[in-house]
């Protein structure tokens, strides 16, 4: 199979992987699912691509230990079984941070099972990003065949009614099952509901992932 697996993981300070467990039991379910043989092997894998500066304790000059570096980290996993982890800097988003996002004409369909899982497969969501530039916009919503919204190309699609509890579209509508998603839904922070474009007008717009956490947004 021409496909693969990729889980972005956010490395704290003091905390380490931020949603490990999650991160790899959605990884170990879509790869069932798909055929890939491999995920026992990602969290060894992660640990392993950690740079020193991340370990507890590390001083690069034997003085006083450093304060670890956020990370942005990239797992892949192949249809052969390899694995590639890329690390790099991250930043964290400003508390008061709010995106512009977008619709996209771009439809993703709501019986495409592989929306379920986090694969290479981007098209859709690359044509949907290159509908708007980046300086109109931070992200991008797309909707399914039936006008329903679904997902951000990077980021699961969340509204505030006010009622203190999120309401965020349905698998069945053709969407990730975002791991920052999956932790709202259990703890009753948000409920599952099809969502419609209206619907935006009468509620605040969120968007998150697993490595930005939740962003409020407006409609641009």
């Amino acid at each position: 199979m021409d496909i693969s697996l990729i889980e972005t993981l956010r490395f704290e300070p003091g905390t380490g992987f931020v949603r490990l467990e999650r991160h790899l039991a959605r990884l170990e379910r879509s790869a069932k699912a798909l055929g890939l043989p491999g995920a026992v092997k990602a969290h060894d894998a992660l640990f392993a691509a950690l740079p020193p500066s991340a370990l507890p304790g590390f001083s690069p000059t034997g003085g006083e230990a450093q304060q670890p570096p956020y990370l942005r980290i990239r797992l892949e996993l192949f249809a052969d079984g390899r694995i590639d982890v890329q690390t790099a800097a991250f930043v964290p988003l400003a508390a008061d941070a709010v995106w512009r996002v977008k619709l996209a004409t771009t439809r993703l369909a709501s019986d495409d099972p592989l929306l379920r899982h986090k694969t290479s497969r981007r098209g859709l969501y690359t044509a949907a990003r290159a509908e708007f530039p980046a300086s109109e916009a931070d992200e991008v919503i797309l909707l399914n065949e039936r006008g329903e919204l679904c997902e951000g190309t990077i980021t699961s699609f969340f509204l505030d009614d006010g009622s203190g509890i999120l309401k965020t579209p349905p698998l069945a509508s053709g969407l990730l099952a975002g791991v920052l998603r999956e932790e709202l839904l259990e703890s009753g922070r948000a409920v599952e509901a099809v969502l419609r474009p209206d619907d935006i007008e009468k509620s605040d717009v969120l968007v998150g992932n697993s490595l930005r956490g939740l962003i409020r947004a407006r409609l641009a």
